[in-house]
Order: structure tokens, then sequence, then C-alpha cells
């Protein structure tokens, strides 16, 4: 089953339980979806459905920033709720050994030795990252194998 059915189907499930935050952050990210159909002129990869939900999770936590910082608690609830909703739809991320093996493979598949060779490291893992992991989470861990140890 695709990724975009899945949520059609989570949005059903959710009326028919009165989950309303469910309802809401769902149907609001098959809105996305459809539009980006539409400026496509053409069904969605799942890839594209999972850099859609990202997205959707992203401002969620950014939002959930400012309205902490604005003390609307109430307003925190809610955009946690819808963020942990729409998380349940991306793909299980890569655990900390599996980044880590990716990363050494990437430095010794582009036979980076400085830090200078980063662009051309990351450029080999993002593709093969799958949506499965964040990318500044990455760039720091390449950037700590390839800084010079300690003295």
């Amino acid at each position: 089953m695709e990724l975009r059915e899945k949520i059609e189907d989570g949005v059903k499930s959710a009326l028919k339980a009165g989950r309303k935050t469910d309802v809401g952050a769902l149907r609001l990210t098959l809105s996305e979806i459809r539009s980006a159909e539409k400026e496509k002129r053409g069904p969605l990869e799942d890839e594209e459905v999972v850099r859609i939900i990202r997205s959707a999770v992203k401002k969620r936590k950014e939002a959930i920033e400012m309205f902490r910082k604005g003390g609307r608690e109430d307003l925190v609830e809610k955009e946690t709720a819808e963020a942990a909703v729409l998380t349940e739809y991306l793909p299980a991320p890569f655990s900390a050994a599996e980044l880590e093996a990716l990363v050494e493979e990437g430095i010794a598949e582009t036979e980076a030795t400085s830090m200078r060779d980063l662009g051309r490291i990351m450029k080999w893992i993002m593709p093969r990252l799958e949506g499965k992991a964040d990318g500044s989470e990455v760039g720091r861990l390449v950037k700590e194998k390839l800084s010079p140890p300690p003295q």
C-alpha cells in the first residue's frame, strides 16, 4: 500500500474514532500532498510524500518552540500531538550504529581525508539516507569523523 493511501486510511480511522487532532494533521498533510501532485501533474512517489511529511513535522517542531516562548502550553500540546501522529507515517530512522556505519562507508568510498571533502561525502550519503536520518545529524557525524584528533 502506498504511503498516501495509508494516510487516507488514517484519516478514515481517526474520523471513526473521533480523534480530532489526528484528523486535522492528516487532512492538512493530504492537502499538501494533493497540491504537490497537481504541481507535478501526476502521482507522487513515496519518497516525495515522505519529504512532505518531514516538512510538516519540522514546521510543527518550530511552532512548538515558538509557542513555548510565548507561554501557550495549550498550543504546544496540540502541535506535539500532531507531530507524533505524522511521525508514525515516516520510515523508521537509522540507529546510531547504522548511521555511523554509513558515514564510515561514505568516507571510504569518497576517499575523504579532511574537512575539505565534506561536500563530497554529504553528496554521496544523502541519497542513501532515504529520509531515515536528519541531514544536520549526518553532517555533525561526518565532521566528527574528519576532524583531527585533539592533541
